[in-house]
């Protein structure tokens, strides 16, 4: 495998808390412009996954590659200012600021640098949060609503725009769509497929298998703190998907599950 036609490369990542075997030996890769889903039940390792490529957590061991280049997430704000964008399912945004003052929480624009009596630049602010949401075709009638009064479709929107406005390598999404109505987990699908078009590389977290199959190009399997299998959509069906993610299916009976696991383990 050749970590530079990759956008991401996990190789061997392993987290163990003390006896538990949390994630054991994980590889991964993502190819630019490429959506994958990531599934399994809950205790499979996916939550740990993720909290390791966004530097939330330390691995025990393993190596994580980004654009062909070694890297090291010392904490999530590491991960974002090497270009890793994450939306948690707690969204991290603040609902008694409008829209503009939330897509730049942390990044704030300021006139004049005065320390803690900056001066900030609300005109530029709204300015690009415009243009942002634009781009990911969100819709938001008033700017100056505070989140307090959206629905969470609309926070959501918010939120994928902002990691879609500052997103320099990658995107995740973990649960995006978990607590949404119907309606309103059509828009951010509808968001996600836009992303797709513009070639954004990006990782999705999801039990809604209707969803993984509607947006993704690739599927990782995750079960008992392992990666068990990698497929293309194309070639499994929702039936396999849940075969493989309860061992009902063994990865071997599946065309295609295992042989990227292998490439990436053999590093070619």
């Amino acid at each position: 495998m050749n970590t530079e036609k990759s956008v991401i490369e996990i190789r061997g990542l392993t987290k163990h808390y003390g006896g538990v075997k949390a994630l054991t030996e994980a590889n991964f890769c993502l190819a630019p412009g490429e959506h994958a889903a990531i599934v399994g039940d809950n205790g499979a390792g996916k939550s740990t996954f993720v909290r390791l490529i966004t530097g939330v957590e330390s691995p025990n061991s393993g190596e994580i590659f980004l654009d062909g280049k070694s890297v090291t997430f010392d904490s999530p704000l590491d991960a974002r200012d090497q270009g890793v964008e994450t939306v948690y399912q707690t969204l991290a945004l603040a609902e008694d600021l409008d829209v503009p003052a939330n897509i730049f929480l942390g990044r704030e624009k300021v006139l004049f640098n005065l320390g803690p009596l900056s001066i900030l630049d609300h005109k530029a602010m709204r300015s690009e949060s415009v243009q942002m949401l634009s781009t990911t075709g969100v819709k938001i009638q008033d700017m100056s609503e505070t989140l307090r009064g959206m629905s969470g479709g609309q926070r959501q929107c918010v939120a994928i725009a902002r990691a879609a406005g500052f997103a320099k390598k990658l995107i995740i999404l973990d649960e995006p769509t978990a607590a949404l109505g119907i309606q309103e987990t059509a828009r951010v699908e509808e968001i996600i497929k836009g992303l797709k078009q513009r070639g954004v590389p990006l990782i999705i977290i999801s039990h809604n298998l209707r969803q993984v199959f509607d947006l993704v190009d690739r599927i990782w399997v995750f079960r008992q703190g392992r990666i068990v299998a990698s497929v293309l959509k194309t070639q499994t069906s929702p039936e396999q998907i849940v075969g493989l993610i309860t061992g009902a299916v063994n990865p071997d009976d599946v065309p295609g599950a295992t042989d990227l696991i292998t490439d990436i383990a053999l590093f070619q």
